[in-house]
């Protein structure tokens, strides 16, 4: 009888997935995006992207070390940030950007905070926003062909028009791994399938947002506006790569949902009524520090007598 007994503690229903498994998944999600990016930038894409990951599994290692802790470097989650990181770089950005970015991402955000599954906030994201306060004209500038032009969202800002299918395919300037909407769909498809990504916090983070533009651009309910608002900038990126986070989104499905209404109404609010054209890296960021308040609203009533409070 003393066999069949097991006392353990919660959580009591596990994943046969592990970390590192989820964390592979994902960088193979992100190849499709990441590959085009080097195709289409080449050498300096490549190189920021190799010295992302690189600094921030070193980084995250030392940590380890002078902290006189277990290394986490084998869970391939400093891979995915240094990946993400380098996918929101523009592709002219210097290596030492991408060493700070890394850093700070790594230290100041994941590990000072007690690392995976304590940060607060998307590593990745908390990274490029620290780099565009730092370098503000450096991180805005973009380039294709070798001739920096403006994105096609700062063009919709101003009143131009726009070529969809080059937004779509990745024929336009814009940071590594956001030009090709097509690409991250191909990733975020794969992900999905494998039963990583929560189609919750994306579908809502979308569907909130073309709500929001369509009632507050100005421009209605033209769809090829949509459209471009929907391919341009690092919105695909960002509602299927970043928002969907573990970490720093709710466990919730309600709350999921919740989410991704805020990441979407902060977004559109963000293009339509600031000076810049996107907004995705901050939204994302603030509807992280809203998780704990969310959860809190979300949370499922205890079953049996005295549950509800």
């Amino acid at each position: 009888m003393s066999d069949m007994i097991n006392v353990s503690a919660s959580p009591h229903v596990r994943s046969k997935m592990s970390t590192s498994t989820i964390m592979f998944l994902v960088i193979i999600g992100l190849l499709p995006a990441g590959i085009y990016g080097i195709w289409q930038f080449g050498f300096n894409a490549a190189l920021l992207i190799a010295v992302c990951i690189a600094t921030c599994v070193l980084s995250e290692l030392l940590y380890d070390l002078l902290m006189k802790k277990r290394s986490t470097v084998k869970d391939l989650s400093a891979v995915v940030t240094g990946l993400l990181l380098a996918l929101n770089l523009p592709p002219d950005a210097t290596w030492w950007m991408a060493v700070i970015g890394s850093f700070f991402a790594i230290i100041v955000v994941k590990m000072l905070f007690g690392g995976l599954g304590q940060n607060f906030m998307n590593p990745a994201l908390a990274g490029r926003c620290f780099l565009i306060i730092c370098f503000t004209s450096r991180m805005t500038s973009f380039s294709y062909d070798s001739v920096t032009l403006a994105t096609p969202l700062a063009i919709i800002k101003d009143g131009g028009a726009v070529n969809l299918m080059d937004m779509f395919l990745g024929r336009i300037p814009g940071t590594i791994g956001e030009v090709s909407a097509a690409a991250l769909l191909a990733g975020a498809l794969f992900l999905i399938l494998m039963g990583i990504i929560d189609f919750r916090i994306p579908c809502a983070y979308l569907v909130s947002f073309v709500i929001f533009m369509g009632l507050f651009s100005g421009n209605g309910w033209d769809v090829t506006y949509l459209a471009a608002q929907i391919c341009g900038g690092g919105l695909i990126l960002g509602a299927f790569f970043m928002a969907t986070d573990y970490v720093t989104s709710p466990i919730t499905k309600t709350g999921r949902v919740i989410f991704g209404v805020c990441c979407g109404l902060l977004t559109g609010m963000f293009r339509v009524f600031s000076s810049s054209a996107e907004g995705v890296s901050y939204a994302i960021i603030i509807s992280n520090l809203l998780v704990p308040l969310i959860e809190k609203i979300t949370l499922p009533k205890c079953f049996g007598k005295g549950g509800e409070i």
